[in-house]
């Protein structure tokens, strides 16, 4: 833990464990309630770099006076583990992620470092690979589901699971690097509930589009018949969007305050323009295509790329509010577009390419009642298959 306290003269510093030793460090800040959140934030990331083995004291510090004794406690630290003894959880997870995190997105590596942090680290991080059973994996399990957020929010059945696949993956590297056997006999998945999703309707469409703010009319068109996810419609660049074929290239995604590589490879792919989504795309090359900041899209007054939180808490949430239509989070404005498609009886692997998926699995699996069987979606069909069965038999009969 690293907490901010203040001492007698009204300077603050940082109070905190590292290597099994304490440290305090003063600063020339100070106590007031500014400077205590700008040390908070620091304590933050101090807290988790140490935890992941990445924390460098004199990045921080370059002038303390513990500098020597942490030089020494670090090179105590990193010296080779005798052959007899194992090393800790922690230990493998800092060698588990050197391999992998090569392989992932900036974004992907904040999330799965945060829950490793938050969840890993903290139960299991000190224990012995080789102490690492059957029962302690089950007992860990049980604790996730106990887990309560700040908010008092319980972990979901798929979180629990993801948290869990994270931590297969790292319990089978350090088997297969220290010959040991796999203590993940007979743990299988939680059961995930069914996700049911909540589409709005053409004619909630229709109204959110005419109520929303002048200036996030075209960007509202454009979400709600693309399907375009938030972090792909945000990093949206003009330099993607082909008006000669009538084709939106979906090349990157803006997360966390960069631009990347989208979700998937199949997530890059081509979107059809439809009629609205083109003239919507027209008038917004008219406000933003003369060469704004980054080649945006879609960006705030300052040119800026729009920010998923402000969106939902600033525009979103009181239009919803206003115009008295249940809450569904911005990212049904994708599902509404898949429904719109299969509902209009697009056919399902065409719908796949646009969404972004592998193959039409996702659809049936999210959108199958959605999907019509091209007569009257009523079971009419086979009615009408049988009476015309019953007529053959019977005039064969005659």
């Amino acid at each position: 833990m690293a907490s901010i306290r203040a001492l007698p003269s009204g300077k603050l510093y940082i109070d905190f464990r590292y290597l099994d030793e304490r440290f305090r460090e003063t600063t020339l800040l100070s106590d007031t309630v500014i400077n205590r959140k700008r040390l908070e934030e620091m304590a933050k990331l101090i807290r988790a770099e140490i935890a992941l083995g990445a924390f460098n004291y004199e990045k921080y510090f370059p002038q303390s006076n513990a500098l020597p004794k942490v030089r020494l406690l670090e090179q105590r630290h990193s010296k080779c583990i005798d052959g007899s003894v194992m090393p800790t959880l922690h230990r493998v997870i800092l060698a588990w992620l050197s391999e992998r995190e090569i392989e992932w997105r900036d974004s992907y590596k904040t999330t799965i470092k945060s829950l490793i942090v938050r969840h890993i680290i903290s139960a299991l991080g000190d224990m012995p690979v080789d102490a690492i059973t059957r029962e302690v994996l089950i007992q860990f399990r049980a604790g996730l589901a106990k887990y309560r957020s700040a908010g008092g929010m319980a972990l979901s059945a798929s979180s629990i699971n993801r948290v869990m696949t994270i931590l297969h993956s790292i319990v089978e590297y350090a088997c297969h690097e220290h010959k040991l056997s796999s203590p993940w006999e007979r743990i299988k998945k939680l059961k995930e509930e069914k996700i049911h999703v909540e589409p709005f309707t053409l004619t909630e469409v229709k109204t959110m589009i005419d109520d929303i703010r002048s200036d996030y009319r075209e960007y509202l068109i454009v979400r709600f018949f693309t399907g375009l996810r938030s972090g792909e419609i945000h990093g949206l660049r003009w330099k993607f969007i082909d008006f000669d074929r009538r084709e939106i290239l979906v090349r990157e995604t803006f997360s966390m305050g960069r631009f990347e590589y989208t979700k998937n490879d199949y997530s890059q792919r081509e979107i059809t323009m439809s009629q609205p989504v083109f003239e919507a795309l027209k008038r917004q090359f008219e406000a933003t295509g003369k060469g704004g900041r980054d080649g945006l899209v879609f960006c705030t007054r300052t040119g800026t790329p729009i920010d998923a939180k402000n969106f939902t808490n600033r525009i979103w949430k009181p239009m919803l509010e206003d115009l008295n239509i249940e809450y569904r989070r911005p990212y049904n404005t994708r599902h509404t577009t898949a429904t719109i498609w299969l509902a209009s009886g697009e056919s399902p692997e065409w719908v796949a390419r646009q969404m972004g998926h592998a193959n039409t699995t996702m659809l049936f699996q999210v959108y199958s009642r959605f999907v019509p069987n091209l007569t009257r979606n009523d079971g009419s069909a086979m009615e009408r298959l049988l009476a015309k069965t019953v007529v053959i038999s019977q005039e064969i009969a005659a």
